[in-house]
């Protein structure tokens, strides 16, 4: 093309978007602004928890390096919702509902701006997979920034953080506890900004996404109070800009192998069970195939080298300060279990980023070496059986012996179920039921941290099963079995326990089983009725509606 006719198209394009960049103007825009990169900040700040109250500084942080790097920074909300303060409330529901705003947020704002790239930052559980889908979805270069992790409590010479009050619970109501005990570990177990402190979910999610690739290298583990989390966050900019020009999108990053290495990091480091549904969920977002099979099979060839609770007795800040994923990453890769050649957003494969990583001090006892595992395989088992032929995940650290068989105690709703423990009715050896809380059945899938608390207070950890198709807190552990599918609501087996048949769980098997005839089943199938929806309006009906089984990650775009 001729440069006059050059001229001509870029003046006839010029005039076409004049509407377009009048409302730039509008908010200081010059004319050179609009040869730079259009990077979204996707900011997740609020004040309904800690979790998310210490963000606007990053988001700040991100704007100032973003111009520095030459970048136009647009900045919008993401909502959150908090799992430790709406845990065994009806809000509790929004959880898991609130992943997939999350996602439709950056997704829409990206799309809907064409902006060049976007900076996710959150800290809350679902912020993360909410975040990760969205930034698949769109797929413009993009990078995840951790809010960052929250520093202990303190009380009687204890590290203290959020499951230290769901288990006080159970403690108190035992007898185990004073009363002035109880109220001081509710007062100091959250002493400021950060997501809770132990490799549960959110920490789980995000040292996850470093080992994706999708964060920078120490990334995951970092306190939001102290200051070093600022320069990384610029950091994380400076990388992100670097990626549009290079053109280094999710997708071209977040391969099957690339899950592959997070997953073997969430084994390695004790992670969540919420991890299973919100993989799932990611790789469906990135295109990749990826079941509810396959985290056994990366179960089965990856120890657990970590202490850190909630089965272990370290924080996610313990971790950072032993060398971080890092330096887990570093044990692994020189171990084998993981791919070193996959890409990340910093232009470099995992083995040039673990490249210089020093082996693991000999003053920490956190990070344990590949010749002495804490477990020998990992501890999120994927459990089958006919109560859950779609599969079902079960966390079997930190227990002496995985198995149990005993009567069922069934319970349609969580709060009927914690009543029962707080009034001293549940007993060792019973297998407690807690069913249409499901994607569909719940609606939104909630955790049950109430009442796997309130057990573990009451000594009855190991003693007592249970099995639900909702799903657990990532401070959860115990003898529990979660994410049943198909779901109760879904007409799956669940549904059709009575109170006293025998149950059996058995993480050694990996089974999950009603031991009752087929013919007393379909006895009792032939009479089962669905029950009526809880909500027939609004959000949650509409994820009631939509929502796949918790074996295909809970997605709303599914097939």
């Amino acid at each position: 093309m001729s440069s006059s006719n050059r001229r001509s198209k870029n003046i006839t394009e010029g005039v076409a978007r004049a509407p377009n960049r009048s409302m730039y103007y509008g908010m200081g825009y010059q004319e050179t602004d609009f040869g730079k990169p259009m990077i979204g900040v996707a900011n997740g700040h609020s004040t309904i928890t800690p979790c998310n109250s210490g963000l606007q500084k990053l988001a700040d942080a991100a704007v100032v390096a973003l111009k520095e790097a030459g970048a136009n920074p647009q900045i919008f909300g993401t909502p959150t919702i908090s799992d430790g303060m709406a845990m065994g409330t009806e809000g509790m529901k929004y959880s898991l509902v609130s992943r997939e705003v999350i996602a439709d947020c950056v997704e829409t704002c990206v799309g809907g701006q064409w902006m060049d790239g976007v900076l996710v930052i959150g800290g809350c559980d679902k912020n993360m997979p909410g975040g990760m889908m969205g930034m698949l979805r769109a797929n413009v270069p993009a990078i995840y920034v951790y809010g960052g992790t929250i520093l202990p409590g303190r009380y009687k010479g204890q590290d203290l953080n959020i499951v230290s009050v769901f288990e006080a619970v159970g403690q108190f109501t035992a007898g185990k506890m004073s009363e002035e005990d109880f109220c001081e570990i509710e007062r100091r177990a959250i002493p400021g900004s950060g997501s809770c402190g132990g490799m549960y979910t959110a920490n789980t999610m995000s040292s996850s996404f470093e080992a994706l690739g999708m964060s920078l290298p120490y990334a995951s583990t970092m306190a939001n109070v102290e200051d070093p989390i600022l320069v990384h966050t610029q950091d994380a900019a400076r990388a992100l800009v670097n990626a549009v020009k290079n053109d280094l999108k999710p997708r071209d990053i977040v391969t099957k192998e690339a899950i592959e290495n997070a997953v073997a990091v969430i084994m390695a480091t004790g992670g969540s069970t919420n991890a299973v549904l919100h993989f799932l969920a990611i790789a469906h977002a990135a295109g990749v195939e990826w079941s509810i099979d396959d985290f056994e099979r990366v179960r089965r060839k990856t120890p657990v080298l970590c202490d850190l609770k909630p089965s272990g007795k370290h924080l996610a800040i313990d971790l950072h300060r032993a060398g971080g994923i890092p330096a887990v990453m570093k044990v692994m890769l020189d171990a084998g279990l993981l791919h070193g050649d996959c890409m990340t957003i910093t232009g470099k494969t995992v083995a040039e980023n673990l490249k210089d990583i020093p082996a693991l001090r000999a003053d920490q006892d956190v990070i344990r070496p590949v010749s002495n595992p804490i477990y020998a395989e990992g501890h999120l088992a994927i459990l089958k059986g006919n109560l859950s032929p779609e599969g079902c995940v079960a966390k079997i650290t930190g227990l002496k012996n995985p198995v149990i068989t005993g009567p069922a105690r069934v319970f349609d709703d969580e709060q009927s179920a914690l009543a029962a423990i707080m009034a001293k009715q549940i007993v060792a050896g019973d297998v407690m039921v807690l069913r249409y809380l499901g994607p569909k059945g719940g609606p939104g899938m909630p955790e049950m941290l109430a009442p796997t608390g309130a057990l573990i207070g009451q000594g009855l950890g190991e003693s007592v099963g249970l099995i639900t198709d909702g799903r657990f807190s990532g401070g959860t552990w115990g003898m529990v079995v979660g994410h049943v599918a198909p779901e109760a609501y879904a007409g799956g087996l669940i549904a059709l326990v009575h109170e006293g048949d025998s149950i059996t769980i058995d993480a050694h098997q990996l089974l999950l089983q009603l031991n009752v005839s087929d013919e007393e089943i379909a006895r009792r199938r032939a009479t089962w009725q669905q029950p009526a929806p809880r909500y027939t309006r609004g959000v949650l009906a509409k994820f009631a509606k939509n929502a796949a089984s918790a074996s295909k990650g809970a997605v709303l775009d599914g097939d």
